[in-house]
């Protein structure tokens, strides 16, 4: 499984955990909620939604909304398929949250992971964060390292590049710090008020509540593309 195929099966495993959905609600909260996810298509979500079907973690149902049954006929389509987490794929989904390895803190994963973090058991949440700030600090020592070594050749705007570079590692660091210490001490961490029935304050002792901050709605109109192909 390639590392981003990867990525986008367990933020899938983990929205669906929330509540089943069509694929293009699906789509439109991956992009709207994860940046990693804005450029991908119908034709990276769809693929990836079959494998977790084929490996039991995912079921598929016609919708059943009032909307579906008399949308469906008028278009000429059939209805919507609504994707449903298993069991089976509730609890791959929490051995994925439980992981702690290298991949988790990487710059891609690390944001999905953070994602669901609502879900997620405040040690491995403190483990992920001192994983990523340790990953962090690696790099900012050697981007230290090497402009002092390159800055007599560096013309000024590719040592403000640079030096920009630095200041925004050095930002999550700092970031980072005051989560773990937030961890730590058992604070809650307090977001925006949310409007949607999904919003629920992050229980940091369970870790159980929470899950992907709900956005407003996509200004772009719906589309058939998620239909059974």
């Amino acid at each position: 499984m390639g590392r981003r195929s990867g990525i986008l099966e367990f933020a899938v495993l983990g929205l669906l955990r929330e509540s089943p959905m069509h694929g293009y609600e699906l789509r439109k909260r991956l992009n709207t909620s994860l940046g990693v996810f804005r450029a991908f298509s119908y034709g990276t979500l769809y693929p990836c939604l079959k494998t977790l079907v084929a490996n039991g973690w995912l079921t598929e149902e016609p919708g059943n909304t009032t909307e579906d049954a008399v949308a469906a006929p008028l278009a000429g389509r059939r209805a919507k398929i609504v994707y449903r987490l298993t069991a089976e794929g509730k609890e791959h989904f929490e051995e994925l949250l439980s992981q702690t390895g290298p991949d988790a803190y990487d710059d891609e994963h690390f944001a999905a992971r953070f994602a669901f973090f609502g879900q997620t058991s405040r040690d491995v949440r403190v483990r992920v964060l001192e994983g990523r700030r340790s990953r962090l600090e690696e790099r900012l020592e050697k981007m230290r390292a090497s402009l002092a070594r390159t800055r007599e050749r560096l013309d000024d705007y590719t040592l403000e590049l640079q030096r920009h570079g630095m200041e925004s590692v050095e930002r999550e660091v700092r970031w980072l710090n005051e989560l773990i210490e937030s961890e730590r001490a058992g604070r809650v961490l307090q977001g925006p008020a949310s409007g949607g029935s999904g919003s629920a304050q992050q229980d940091t002792t369970s870790g159980t509540t929470g899950g992907l901050p709900r956005s407003g709605d996509s200004s772009r109109p719906d589309t058939p593309d998620d239909t059974a192909t």
